[in-house]
């Protein structure tokens, strides 16, 4: 794909209405706007309902799913679930909030496509505020910076994911056997640090993200989700096995760690910036409504299943990726390999967005001679950006709450809702859907305030107190 930005006025898509610029997409603040009275109509070679599905489960199925099972931990064996229930109905009715906006500027401005940003900027210029009427343009700006930060945190966290499974892997070769029903500690074999282990991995995710193409892209996002699908039922199978008695799992861990919790949650959640340029990018992008909630309902079945086995099975030894905690036997070391085979290609798609952000607006300062070259180079200093960050913060349950409690509760749960309220107050609104609005965004801020402060608290800890949890491993 070109490195334009989707949003142009020369892009090929656009919305047609059936009436006036001024006024609101039938359907209005019901939701999404009814096929026959709102059309969508998507480039020829666009992406597929099929492919586009594929991207948006790989969006969200990766680091995050690891991880639940700690974040369960963090909260309880009862509250976990229950919370896990209602983050994911928030985020889901955030995204579909996003995409009714979206909708509504491209039918009030006939605009070919309005990105997350712009969709903030024209709801601030829909207030009755004239300040924020005149600073709108800093919506565009805060939603671009978040995103940012966002997508190339869970970038980051590839790069530590990746680290930490192939050095278990090397380590543990030694004592790998074929038979995984043993019970047995196996020291390690010393081996580099994880930090080498991650700038060994950079050039070839360099390579990756020269690939600009969703639909190349989706070949690769496909050989992932077969990976990493073969190696959850793998996960499965293995932690359906021998659950021990439940009973003495706190219903509710103390009130201290369920910030923790919070931001790995929405971490795990927080898919919201990839929605509308998938959504652009479809030969039919009527379908995506549909697409969205079928895909983010398996992407919550997954989450909460997992997370829960997880914990039940290995309780308070539940390590910040449950690949880590799987034994040491060549079928499950295979697993860890598959996973991170697919979170490889996930790097991929996760970096797209903040690469369509930053790289066009420099790539145009320079003549169309020399653009394919500051593209490419713009390319490797983002992801070695990324590398260096994640060498800096090596430990992988606090890179994910981290990234989920500082920016993606920002861009799922407090934007969206602020940006109903400012599209549609003008228009008139019923006050329960105000009430619910704010609710909402408050309750991402309190995560964000809360969740951000005990991340800080864990990765200012000395480091005595951090348990290296590569330096043995019991199977």
């Amino acid at each position: 794909m070109s490195t334009r930005r989707l949003r142009s006025e020369d892009y090929n898509d656009y919305s047609s209405t059936d009436v006036t610029p001024e006024g609101s997409p039938p359907g209005g603040m019901n939701g999404f706007a009814h096929p026959e009275s709102y059309q969508r109509f998507g480039e020829t070679n666009g992406t597929t309902w099929y492919q586009t599905l594929i991207h948006l489960l790989k969006g969200n199925i990766g680091t995050g799913l690891l991880g639940l099972p700690l974040a369960v931990k963090n909260a309880g064996i009862l509250l976990g679930p229950l919370s896990l229930v209602v983050m994911g109905v928030v985020a889901v009715h955030c995204m579909g909030i996003l995409v009714k906006c979206a909708h509504h500027f491209c039918y009030r401005f006939q605009k070919q496509f309005v990105d997350y940003g712009g969709a903030v900027m024209y709801g601030l210029e829909s207030t009755p505020s004239a300040w924020l009427r005149t600073h709108a343009v800093w919506g565009r700006r805060v939603v671009g910076l978040f995103l940012i930060i966002t997508q190339l945190g869970f970038c980051c966290v590839y790069f530590v994911f990746l680290a930490d499974n192939l050095k278990q892997v090397i380590s543990a070769a030694n004592g790998t056997t074929n038979d995984c029903n043993s019970n047995r500690t196996v020291a390690m074999t010393p081996t580099m640090d994880s930090r080498l282990y991650m700038l060994s991995l950079l050039p070839f995710v360099v390579l990756l993200t020269f690939i600009q193409n969703l639909k190349v892209l989706s070949i690769f996002s496909m050989l992932a989700n077969v990976a990493m699908l073969g190696s959850l039922v793998v996960i499965y199978q293995y932690i359906v096995r021998d659950i021990p008695d439940p009973s003495d799992l706190p219903l509710a861990a103390a009130w201290k760690t369920y910030p923790l919790f919070f931001g790995t949650a929405i971490f795990a959640f927080e898919g919201i910036g990839v929605v509308l340029p998938l959504e652009n990018k479809m030969k039919n992008p009527r379908q995506f409504p549909v697409i969205l909630y079928v895909g983010m309902t398996i992407v919550t079945i997954l989450y909460i299943s997992l997370s829960v086995l997880g914990y039940l099975r290995f309780r308070a030894d539940i390590q910040a990726s449950i690949t880590l905690n799987l034994p040491n036997c060549w079928l499950y070391q295979a697993v860890k390999l598959l996973f991170s085979f697919g979170i490889f290609f996930t790097y991929a798609v996760q970096f797209y967005v903040p690469a369509e952000i930053v790289i066009p607006p420099l790539v145009a300062r320079v003549s169309e001679r020399w653009g394919w070259l500051v593209n490419l180079l713009l390319r490797v200093a983002l992801v070695s950006v990324t590398c260096v960050l994640a060498i800096l913060i090596p430990r992988l349950d606090i890179v994910i709450s981290l990234v989920g409690s500082v920016s993606s509760s920002a861009l799922a749960l407090i934007f969206p809702p602020l940006l109903e309220i400012a599209t549609y107050y003008a228009e008139g609104m019923h006050p329960l859907v105000i009430a619910k609005d704010i609710a909402i965004s408050l309750f991402g801020f309190v995560g964000f305030v809360v969740g951000t402060y005990e991340a800080l608290v864990e990765l200012a800890a000395p480091a005595a107190a951090v348990v290296n949890t590569t330096s043995t491993m019991v199977q």
